[in-house]
């Protein structure tokens, strides 16, 4: 079973912590959100993942490779990267893997975490598309179904003809049939929202052409997609992760739970919490934290922060502040 993770997108919404990773290697409590997706398909999945290909913007680095590589390597997965030479869209983006569509696979766009029970059916369809029911379906591409199948999807519907909104998870039997719809798209120039080739349209037609479309369920959809998303996420999984908070070492402090220390990480002389993620290798010292990201190796000394974001290695010492500064900055 293969994992097509297309991500090559700027991350601009997280700015400034997606200038030098991408947002889908961004830790959330711990562990990015590509081994969070890899954990949870790994689990609920009758079949375990054995391949993971990651398409990469054309300027992604030795480093991001080799972050990918090691989470394969950490689930007995092989790791193949192709590259989108530029955005144009999000069928575009799943074209890029070139040869490696082919077999069965599931395609993610890694911008949203999600939880489901294990035991998911992938039989008797020829593409499965996770959706999660909404209240408001107007902001959502939908999937219209009678019964199990899928008879229809309509992209941002103006009345309510269906609650289940597709979350950008897709099951698909054989990946080269899709590729093959998604060629159409292009050498037609059929270009869809924002005048790009866009992934529904490439399944519409293949919806249209017979194929089986079945939907499954998620419990929970869980947004990274904005820093503000981004810290609500953190605060969900820190509640709901409590047995493996304490991985660093916190000496003389306050901890109000939830608060995460990850492995090599340092909590001193400091007033922590709640709702406070502290990535490997970072430090607090002196400070009162609540609501708060510590990337990895960040440190904050003499510092009062609420509701701040501090990139990797970056440095805040004293002023209370509600910051949110990027990867290796300095605020003092």
């Amino acid at each position: 079973m293969k994992l097509i993770i297309p991500m090559a997108g700027r991350g601009t919404r997280v700015r400034p912590h997606s200038h030098v990773t991408p947002k889908p290697l961004l830790p959330v409590k711990g562990k990015s959100m590509v081994e969070r997706i890899v954990d949870t398909f790994n689990r609920v999945l009758p079949r375990a993942l054995d391949e993971g290909v990651f398409v990469l913007g054309p300027d992604f680095g030795e480093d991001i490779r080799a972050q990918l590589r090691d989470i394969c390597r950490r689930h007995q997965m092989q790791a193949h990267f192709t590259v989108q030479p530029v955005a144009e869209g999000t069928a575009h983006a799943v074209y890029c893997a070139g040869d490696h569509l082919k077999g069965e696979g599931i395609v993610v766009f890694a911008d949203t975490l999600f939880e489901m029970e294990p035991g998911v059916d992938l039989e008797g369809a020829d593409v499965v598309m996770w959706v999660k029911t909404v209240e408001d379906p107007r902001r959502f591409g939908v999937a219209v179904r009678e019964g199990e199948r899928v008879v229809a999807l309509v992209e941002k519907p103006a009345e309510p003809i269906s609650h289940e909104a597709l979350i950008g998870i897709y099951y698909v039997r054989e990946l080269a049939v899709l590729r093959r719809y998604i060629q159409q798209l292009i050498e037609e120039d059929v270009r869809g929202h924002g005048g790009e080739f866009q992934l529904t349209d490439a399944f519409d037609r293949m919806l249209k052409d017979g194929l089986v479309f079945k939907t499954a369920t998620v419990n929970a959809w869980l947004d990274c997609g904005t820093i503000e998303a981004l810290m609500d996420t953190t605060r969900y999984l820190l509640h709901k992760e409590r047995d493996t908070l304490r991985l660093g070492t916190v000496e003389n402090s306050v901890i109000h739970e939830p608060v995460y220390v990850g492995p090599g990480a340092r909590v001193v002389d400091a007033v922590v919490g709640p709702n406070v993620s502290i990535e490997a290798g970072a430090e607090v010292r002196r400070s009162v934290v609540r609501d708060s990201i510590l990337f990895a190796h960040a440190r904050v000394e003499g510092a009062v922060l609420a509701d701040a974001l501090i990139g990797q290695y970056a440095e805040v010492r004293g002023h209370p502040q509600r910051l949110n500064i990027g990867d290796h900055s300095t605020v003092q």
